[in-house]
């Protein structure tokens, strides 16, 4: 008690000389419209004083009440036996502020995990959007909260009901060919000795009301080359169903475990060739979708409806518009369909062992009209040498007539030990062909991948996409040659393979087709110097057995050197 009474009475003693000093004041001018202004000030100022001095005299006596308890749970002390108590001070009274605001107290921190953020818009459910957004730090403005969780720019409502997220998607690449020229009077190709490549450039826009999320995504940088604007999302979403995310819209499909992980999270620059060949059967890109995904730990799966990709029947850009082209004669789109399965069997801190099967069909090709009585099906496959900065494809089927479905299948395979990640899959692709004497067409492609991270957190399973994520670089760990700090590192490499013929010894010409086997081998760095940027190094070695291309009709081969600049938000 002697501890708080001096405090009192200092307190009151400032009051005081307050309530006195307005007579002086007005003595000492003779200036009335000065005086009413002090006055006033001096009036305000005794108001707040006062209202600090009963919040202080409550906390003093909340303070008092507990050393009392104190006084008689106290211990007799080591040095002769006397007693002690500690004086705890109370709980903080919210209505006493002060000026001069705590330091930082409106600094904005990012999430600490550390990995990219993904290239596509972050669909939710509502009970994970709040946690979310209360995970990190905040500001409070008139009733909304403004953050960055999970990285990204968010405005939401306070009970989290409503949310707008924008984000970005922005890859660079450049670089070229070289020892890649063409043998005998082979066409050239568009193989630059350098070049460059708006490869994507995308602005997520993700609306919230709870549990109904829309995801809307142009893209600045679609097709293989500089120049073309399109759309690489537009769906809606519910998440409330628990771990499930039910989809309709342009989307794009979840199949293959590459086709799974956001483009922010490859080990190399572009996809395999198969993956990429299979994923545009029925799904890729922008694909109108109907259907849903549910994970939990140990297992996932996917499965959609699918139909035309956008753009695909827009006539005014026959042969650039997004996505592999359009065709204005369309009278019947395409129908198919995509699932994936995928488990988890092993699950520690060391190991994650990843299993699945991926299978994907269109049951109905497009019906292009020829005449007012007849349309034709068909379809074709071409890959490029998986550096896609608008070369030519040297792997190509050319167009397969009477083509009545197209389906494809294969396994997934992928570990982890530590900070090593080695992963495949296979896939068997079916053409069926519905005229007399055709038969159908069978190709195949593979690959294996691998990838270390030298230094920074590697790389971890990510339950939401059934797929392996990007090394995490936390906010403690960023880019700091001062602090010894140099975020995250890994090599990486894989090994691909796609076989594009077909009945080669077939007597029917018709039968045959000779698209080539390409094969690529690629090593690179990723360098990560947070989770929101990096830098990628690459460098390819690719065979490919001659085709029925123009550009390939001997056999080629060739070497690339790639880089791409990534930003992610």
């Amino acid at each position: 008690m002697m501890r708080c009474k001096p405090v009192i009475s200092s307190l009151a003693f400032a009051s005081f000389l307050m309530g006195g000093a307005a007579p002086v004041a007005m003595a000492s001018s003779s200036d009335d419209a000065q005086i009413r202004a002090l006055r006033l000030e001096m009036a305000q100022m005794r108001k707040e004083m006062m209202g600090q001095i009963t919040t202080l005299k409550s906390r003093l006596a909340r303070t008092e009440s507990v050393s009392h308890k104190q006084d008689h749970m106290s211990t007799a002390s080591a040095h002769g036996g006397r007693a002690h108590r500690e004086i705890a001070s109370g709980p903080v009274d919210p209505s006493v502020q002060f000026n001069e605001p705590a330091p930082f107290a409106n600094r904005i921190h990012l999430a600490n995990a550390g990995t990219p953020t993904s290239d596509r818009g972050d669909v939710m459910s509502w009970k994970s959007f709040r946690a979310a957004t209360k995970s990190d730090e905040n500001v409070h403005v008139g009733g909304m909260i403004v953050g960055f969780p999970k990285g990204r720019f968010t405005v939401a409502s306070e009970d989290g009901a409503y949310g707008l997220s924008i984000g970005l998607a922005f890859h660079e690449d450049f670089g070229g060919f070289f020892n890649s020229g063409p043998r005998g009077n082979e066409a050239r190709g568009a193989f630059n000795s350098f070049t460059s490549n708006m490869r994507r450039l995308r602005i997520p826009f993700t609306f919230r009301y709870k549990n109904f999320v829309a995801a809307v995504t142009p893209d600045f940088g679609a097709n293989h080359n500089d120049g073309y604007v399109g759309l690489y999302e537009g769906n809606l979403n519910y998440t409330g169903l628990h771990n499930t995310i039910l989809t309709v819209g342009y989307f794009q499909p979840r199949v293959t475990e590459e086709d799974s992980e956001s483009s922010n999270d490859f080990f190399t620059l572009e996809r395999p060739s198969i993956t990429d060949m299979v994923r545009n059967i029925a799904a890729g890109d922008a694909r109108f979708s109907v259907g849903g995904l549910h994970y939990e730990k140990r297992w996932w799966i996917a499965g959609y409806f699918t139909g035309q990709e956008w753009g695909h029947r827009n006539a005014s850009d026959m042969s650039s518009t997004y996505y592999g082209g359009g065709s204005g004669s369309t009278v019947d789109s395409q129908t198919g369909a995509t699932l994936r399965v995928a488990g988890r069997p092993v699950a520690t801190k060391n190991w994650d062992v990843h299993m699945g099967a991926s299978g994907i069909s269109a049951f109905r090709l497009a019906c292009n009209s020829t005449d007012a009585y007849h349309c034709s099906r068909s379809t074709s496959f071409g890959q490029r040498p998986e550096f896609d900065i608008g070369e030519a494809n040297l792997a190509a089927t050319g167009g397969i007539s009477n083509a009545a479905q197209v389906w494809a299948a294969g396994p997934e395979l992928g570990v982890r030990w530590k900070r090593l990640i080695v992963k495949g899959e296979y896939y068997h692709v079916g053409v069926q062909r519905d005229a007399p004497g055709l038969k159908s067409a069978g190709f195949q492609g593979w690959y294996g991948s691998a990838a270390y991270t030298l230094f920074g957190n590697p790389r971890l399973y990510n339950e939401k996409e059934g797929a392996f994520g990007a090394p995490g670089v936390p906010e403690a760990q960023e880019f700091d040659p001062a602090r010894n700090h140099w975020g995250a590192l890994e090599v990486v490499g894989h090994y691909s393979v796609i076989d594009l013929n077909s009945r080669l010894n077939d007597a029917n010409a018709k039968n045959v087709v000779r698209g080539g086997q390409q094969t690529v081998w690629t090593g690179g760095l990723n360098w990560y110097p947070n989770r929101h940027f990096r830098i990628m190094l690459d460098y390819s070695h690719f065979i490919v057995s001659r085709s029925m291309q123009a550009t390939n009709i001997y056999g080629r081969t060739g070497n690339s050197v790639a880089a791409r600049i990534q930003a992610g938000f």
